[in-house]
């Protein structure tokens, strides 16, 4: 009897842990039931939630609207199709669909009322191409986040101005795909304890235009309170050289319409979606413009008067973020380049990227779009921030080089932009013995971005202390073979970029 008791016992035990095991596949949110499929046995992945209405017809080039209702059980089983772009070889138009405003969600909690720290990304792309459902995020998820990745509008249907669209929306226009990213994250505030999530511990994180975005929606006040902490990986908006404004932004919508054909905005609305978007090369203006909306004035002008969102940062780039872009530099190219540059500051650039040997040219034109595009406007980012605001601010340099690269051309030095991608998503997990120093910088960098997610701080046990940011002192961590401190890379060259984006706002600054 006694025997037979303990046997049920024992069962009893097995079923209760086989219970407590189970991930959340089924919950519920603002517009119905919804069921997710399993990814292992520890998380549960929601592949694509729709988090407002599809952006079409009458609702094309509008704010993003509430996504309706549903009856019975919405399965997340699949991704949704991608934002209409220009096709690729890894991306057909029958893979494409406007009504792409979706979300995913995974998560390892068991229950909903956990209240794990949440982390949203936002993906790259130029703001033209591009797509969410590679980067669902498993690998942060395992170390005890919910992690969701968001869709939003690209291209001329995410970023077109025009002065008509203007005057349906109370004097502004552009933008779009930005309010896209705001409305997911109110979702996410709405929704995510359904996941095991808690609201109030969300950071974003986002990768070249995603990067770009996580820093615009710092700088906003329609993002205010919708997330606590910020990482951004290869990508800032600090350069006078990119601010537009809304005039000048209708003006290029104006130009594109009219190449186009169309006549009106109800046309433009009427088009078919591929007519509009499988050739954007004569939309030209694919980037947030300071509207005086979403974006109140120029980014850097904000953080000079403190007059952001003032949370925890992270801020990261890589090494040998050019690689992408050369294979080879000419002579001509070289002296083109610096041409473009004032006298002065054009014989000063070349000084700092010299241009005698074919290598020379290849190494400079590479470090030059590093400095310019990535380097510095991180150290505006993070020298601004720690003067005018009070939230740590955490500097990082990826310079690990690896032959797993994705978009890396040839004779490279480091880390290739994107290359954190593969970190972040675990990409060496199954390959640790052919590579142990990818897998042991991964590793390291998924543990700090947990970290900084689950405590606003990055550091933990077992990881090297990494201090808050301070120039002209070793605390920028760099990531390469390993975690060690630096300070500031290439700072005779950042100083070089400082001083000429100076005299460059001096040139528009009204005169007294």
């Amino acid at each position: 009897m006694n025997m037979k008791k303990s046997i049920i016992t024992a069962l009893l035990a097995i079923v209760s842990v086989a219970g407590q095991a189970q991930p959340l596949l089924k919950t519920h949110v603002e517009t119905g039931d919804i069921e997710g499929t399993p990814d292992g046995t520890d998380l549960a992945v929601y592949k694509a939630i729709p988090y407002a209405a599809p952006p079409v017809g009458d609702l094309r080039w509008k704010a993003p609207q509430p996504a309706k209702p549903w009856s019975g059980v919405l399965k997340a089983e699949d991704v949704a199709k991608w934002p209409p772009q220009p096709e690729k070889s890894y991306v057909t138009y029958d893979m494409m669909s406007e009504d792409c405003l979706y979300l995913s969600v995974a998560t390892p909690a068991k229950s909903t009322d956990e209240a794990l720290p949440v982390m949203v990304f936002i993906h790259g792309g130029a703001f033209r191409t591009e797509h969410y459902g590679g980067d669902l995020w498993q690998s942060l998820a395992r170390r005890g986040v919910v992690a969701v990745s968001v869709e939003y509008r690209a291209g001329a249907l995410g970023f077109m101005a025009h002065a008509d669209l203007a005057k349906e929306s109370d004097g502004h226009s552009g933008n779009y795909g930005i309010l896209d990213q705001i409305f997911a994250l109110q979702w996410v505030q709405r929704n995510i304890k359904n996941f095991g999530g808690d609201p109030t511990k969300v950071t974003i994180f986002g990768e070249s235009a995603g990067a770009v975005s996580c820093h615009i929606l710092c700088a906003s006040p329609l993002a205010k309170g919708l997330f606590r902490a910020c990482i951004s990986q290869s990508g800032a908006m600090m350069s006078p050289t990119n601010v537009v404004n809304q005039q000048q932004a209708q003006m290029y919508g104006w130009m594109f319409m009219s190449g186009l054909k169309k006549n009106s905005i109800a046309e433009m609305r009427q088009m078919d979606t591929k007519a509009l978007t499988g050739n954007e090369s004569n939309f030209q203006l694919c980037i947030p413009i300071v509207d005086g909306y979403v974006i109140p004035e120029p980014i850097y002008d904000l953080y000079q008067k403190g007059n952001y969102n003032d949370v925890p940062v992270l801020i990261m780039y890589n090494s040998d973020e050019g690689a992408v872009d050369f294979d080879s530099v000419s002579v001509e190219q070289y002296e083109q380049q610096f041409s473009q540059l004032p006298g002065e500051w054009a014989d000063s650039a070349k000084a700092c990227y010299p241009g005698g040997t074919e290598e020379e040219r290849l190494f400079s034109m590479r470090d030059f779009v590093r400095d310019v595009g990535f380097g510095w406007p991180a150290y505006a980012w993070t020298t601004l921030q720690k003067k005018t605001g009070k939230s740590p601010v955490y500097s990082a340099y990826l310079a690990q080089k690896s032959d797993r690269t994705v978009y890396a051309k040839g004779n490279r030095r480091g880390a290739a932009h994107a290359d954190d991608m593969l970190y972040l998503k675990g990409a060496f997990d199954d390959e640790a013995e052919k590579y142990p120093q990818e897998k042991k910088v991964s590793d390291l960098m998924q543990q700090y971005w947990v970290n900084f997610a689950k405590t606003m701080d990055p550091n933990g046990k077992g990881l090297p202390k990494w201090p808050i940011f301070e120039e002209g002192k070793a605390t920028v961590m760099q990531f390469n073979n390993g975690a060690s401190l630096i300070e500031t890379p290439h700072q005779e060259r950042i100083r070089l970029i400082d001083g000429f984006m100076k005299y460059f706002r001096s040139l528009s600054a009204p005169s007294n």
